[in-house]
């Protein structure tokens, strides 16, 4: 699994488990739906400040999510 496939994982299993669509948390994190997709997909990888921004709208901290994927990716 690649790093941005591991955090995308973790960000859609974070967004479903605080009953947000995608579309929910863009508009919480001032983001576009399609972006949470690509993200979510492992299509992109966000910056600091789009982690920043997105650990905020799901009630958690950046490295909440960082060390989550660094899981998945250690198997």
């Amino acid at each position: 699994m690649e790093p941005g496939e591991a955090f995308g994982k973790v960000l859609r299993e974070r967004r479903k488990a605080s009953s947000l669509s995608q579309e929910k948390l863009a508009l919480e994190a001032d983001l576009e739906r399609v972006y949470v997709s690509l993200l979510e997909n492992g299509h992109k990888q966000p910056t600091f400040q789009t982690m920043l921004k997105l650990a905020r709208a799901l009630n958690c901290t950046a490295s909440d999510l960082v060390v989550a994927a660094e899981k998945l990716l250690a198997g």
